[in-house]
């Protein structure tokens, strides 16, 4: 491939959405953050971004939730761009598939994407990780979009057997905003307990989500899609994160078509698999 011709050819990355299969608030830190151990997992889809050679960063965002963004300096993936070297700037095109403010990392998710793309065409500085955390405590887990355990603000990775890769995964959201911060302050401080130790199955299956609670005296709608997808005899349903998005996860792809058909069609719904 000429060179010409390479640089007309977009690179495409998807920014997986993040979700929390299980998220255990431990403890409020002086600094204001809580300690937490979460088990991060990926779904196949989410935001797509494609990349060109520029004279300098620029970001465009198109799609069902594009129009959420609207200060482009202020978005993380330019944020993102700023923090890794390159040898020239890149235009890219964001295509907002995943709502704002609902517990599924999107931010960070594009942050990640954008590592993943400099890491392809450059390589990542050693310190991409303290890079990535700067941006957000999802960053870190974002760039690499495999299920792992997060410690402390949820920077601290470790790896884990993913014995759940593959299993078909709904994404519901009542398209309420939630905001991450009165969430978190509503946490009413107790602690619940370590996350157990084992496979992503065992974690996730004894697992909890702490912000439940807090998410739903917010947004009382949480509890509502959470019925609808207990109601759907799932293997696992749980809130993501601070919300509002719930998730639910199936033993075959069957069922959870039928169960995002059976989702109120004012609600978003996004169909797919765990990485």
């Amino acid at each position: 491939m000429s060179g010409n011709a390479r640089a007309n050819t977009p690179m495409i990355e998807t920014a997986y959405a993040k979700i929390n299969l299980a998220l255990h608030v431990r403890r409020r830190r002086d600094d204001g953050y809580h300690d937490l151990e979460t088990l991060f997992a990926f779904v196949d889809t989410g935001d797509m971004l494609s990349v060109q050679p520029a004279a300098r960063d620029e970001l465009r965002t198109l799609g069902e939730f594009g129009g959420a963004l609207t200060d482009p300096f202020d978005n993380i993936v330019m944020k993102a761009l700023s923090a890794l070297p390159r040898p020239q700037g890149w235009a890219v095109m964001l295509e907002k598939n995943l709502p704002v403010a609902a517990g599924l990392g999107g931010g960070s998710a594009d942050a990640g994407a954008v590592f993943r793309l400099v890491e392809r065409e450059y390589g990542l500085p050693d310190d991409w990780h303290a890079r990535a955390a700067q941006l957000g405590a999802d960053v870190p887990a974002c760039v690499r979009s495999e299920a792992c355990i997060g410690r402390g603000t949820g920077t601290e990775l470790e790896p884990i057997e993913n014995d759940l890769a593959g299993m078909p995964v709904l994404l519901v959201n009542p398209r309420v905003p939630l905001s991450t911060g009165p969430v978190f302050k509503g946490w009413d401080g107790l602690d619940r307990g370590a996350m157990r130790q084992g496979a992503v199955s065992a974690i996730a299956q004894a697992g909890r989500n702490d912000l439940e609670p807090p998410a739903i005296a917010l947004c009382p709608q949480v509890a509502e899609v959470l019925a609808a997808l207990h109601a759907t005899d799932p293997w696992l349903a749980r809130m993501s994160g601070s919300g509002a998005t719930c998730f639910a996860l199936y033993n075959d792809a069957a069922a959870r078509d039928a169960a995002q058909a059976a989702m109120p069609r004012e609600w978003w719904t996004m169909a797919g698999a765990l990485r």
